[in-house]
C-alpha cells in the first residue's frame, strides 16, 4: 500500500486516537480534525508525528478549507455527537453534526473532483429494536432515537453519492465497543462506565438482573476492522464490525466483581431507557470476515486490559 494522506475527523476521540496510532505505523501522513484538544493526552505518543486541526465538524466552511488544503486520499468520519439522550436535548444540533456534516463533505469531494475514499463510521443504534437476530447488513433499520436516525441518514447520503456520482464511499457499523480511552460516563458508553465503576470499587449497576445480551467488541479488534475496510472494502458497501458473540450482562457483572472489589447491584430500567433501548443484540460479521479479518480479543481479556489501563491513569 502506498503512503497516503489520511484525514480522521474526530481524531482525538476513543476510536480516532487508536486508529491514528495504527495508521501512522505505515508511515502515512495523518491529519486529525478535532473540535477540542481536551483529549490530546490520547495521542501523547504520536503527537510529534501527526497534524492536528482544531475545527468543529459543524463549521462547514472551515472543514471545506481543510479538505482543500490537504486533499486527503482517505477521509474517515468519526466525528459528531454520540449520545442518544443529547440528541433529544438538541435535535437540530444533532442533525448538523451527524448528518449535515456528512452531506457537506461528500458534496465538497464531488465539487473538487477529489480522488478520495470516504469512510463513514456508523453505529448499531441505526437498527433500533431488531426484528430478527443475528443482525446483518441486510437487516431493516427502524431507529428509536434522533441520533440513530441522523446516523442512518448519513449512511444513505454515502450510498447515494456512490451510486449517482461514483464517489468511493464505505460505511462501517460498530456494535458495543469498549477499551482504554473511552469516556466513562453512563450515557456515553455503558460497558466502559461499568468497567470504571468496578475499577473504583463501586457497585456495578446493571438493569433487568442482567438478563439481556449485547455484542461487545474490544477496541483493538475495531481498529483492525476499520483498517481492513479501508484497504479491502468495496466502494458503496456497508460492513459490520462485531464479535458475533452474545455477552449476557449478568456474566459481565460476574467478571467485573471477580476482577475487582465491586459488587453487582441490579436496578430497574429507567422509563426513558425502556423506550429507546434496542434490547438483545448480536451481529453476524461474516461479510467483514470474508475480507480476511477476524476478532482476536475476548470480552474477558478486554475487561482485564481496560482495568489495567485505569490502574495506570491518575483517576
Amino acid at each position: 500500500m502506498n503512503l497516503m494522506k489520511i484525514m480522521i475527523l474526530g481524531g482525538l476521540g476513543f476510536i480516532g486516537s487508536h486508529l491514528a496510532e495504527e495508521l501512522l505505523q505505515g508511515k502515512n501522513k495523518i491529519i486529525l480534525v478535532t473540535k477540542t484538544v481536551s483529549k490530546k493526552h490520547n495521542i501523547e505518543k504520536i503527537r510529534k508525528n501527526i497534524i492536528i486541526e482544531k475545527i468543529d465538524i459543524t463549521n462547514f466552511a472551515k472543514i471545506g478549507k481543510c479538505i482543500e488544503n490537504y486533499k486527503p486520499d482517505i477521509i474517515i468520519h468519526l466525528a459528531g455527537q454520540t449520545s442518544h439522550s443529547k440528541s433529544f436535548e438538541d435535535p437540530i444540533g444533532d442533525i448538523k453534526s451527524n448528518s449535515m456534516s456528512t452531506l457537506y463533505i461528500l458534496e465538497k469531494i464531488r465539487k473538487m473532483n477529489l480522488k478520495c475514499r470516504f469512510i463513514l463510521g456508523s453505529t448499531f443504534i441505526v437498527i433500533g429494536k431488531p426484528k430478527k437476530i443475528p443482525v446483518n447488513e441486510e437487516s431493516p433499520c427502524n431507529p428509536t432515537t434522533i441520533y440513530g436516525t441522523n446516523r442512518l441518514t448519513s449512511e444513505f447520503y454515502c450510498k447515494i453519492y456512490q451510486e449517482v456520482y461514483g464517489l468511493d464511499t464505505l460505511i462501517f457499523r460498530i456494535t458495543n465497543s469498549f477499551g482504554p480511552r473511552e469516556q466513562t460516563i453512563p450515557n456515553k458508553n455503558a460497558v466502559n462506565f461499568l468497567i470504571f465503576q468496578a475499577f473504583k470499587g463501586e457497585n456495578v449497576t446493571i438493569f433487568e438482573k442482567g438478563k439481556f445480551f449485547r455484542d461487545l467488541i474490544y477496541i483493538d479488534d475495531v481498529i483492525s476492522g476499520i483498517k481492513t475496510i479501508m484497504i479491502k472494502g468495496k466502494p458503496g458497501n456497508l460492513y459490520w464490525i462485531s464479535s458475533n458473540k452474545k455477552t449476557w450482562f449478568y456474566q459481565l457483572g460476574k467478571w467485573l466483581s471477580d476482577f475487582s472489589d465491586s459488587k453487582v447491584k441490579f436496578i430497574e430500567t429507567p422509563k426513558y431507557t425502556k423506550k429507546v433501548d434496542v434490547g438483545n443484540f448480536v451481529v453476524d460479521n461474516s461479510k467483514l470476515r470474508s475480507l480476511g479479518w477476524s476478532p482476536k480479543i475476548s470480552v474477558k481479556e478486554g475487561i482485564v486490559k481496560t482495568l489495567d489501563y485505569f490502574k495506570k491513569q491518575n483517576f
